[in-house]
């Protein structure tokens, strides 16, 4: 699975209320640790956490998303639920932190 690339406000919210576990990453090329901790967020979400949606926001590229989302550092995930902001990681991820919020929600909802 790789993550799907949103960059319109009206499209963002169409993907987060339709689907009942979201993870968005934000991020932009600029940001080195970024480049870093995606590719070991995608290999967590395949193994872990198919079913889960994940979607790529670039935040130089969409930055209506990212204000109207009040994301101010990057790297940031959010984690939506039923359409709802469960959770968010900010600046610094810690994977097993991530997979731990992830992981009660998946397995109610999806397993």
């Amino acid at each position: 699975m790789q993550m799907e690339n949103v960059y319109t406000l009206e499209e963002f919210q169409s993907k987060i209320s339709g689907t009942d576990i979201v993870v968005v990453y934000y991020s932009n090329d600029a940001c080195n640790v970024c480049k870093i901790i995606k590719p070991k967020l995608l290999d967590l979400l395949n193994s872990e956490f198919p079913a889960a949606k994940s979607i790529y926001i670039d935040t130089e590229k969409s930055p209506m998303i990212s204000g109207q989302y009040r994301v101010f550092a990057i790297p940031t995930i959010d984690i939506y639920v039923m359409g709802k902001e469960h959770v968010r990681f900010s600046r610094n991820v810690v994977m097993h932190e991530f997979e731990a919020a992830v992981r009660k929600p998946y397995d109610m909802l999806i397993t």
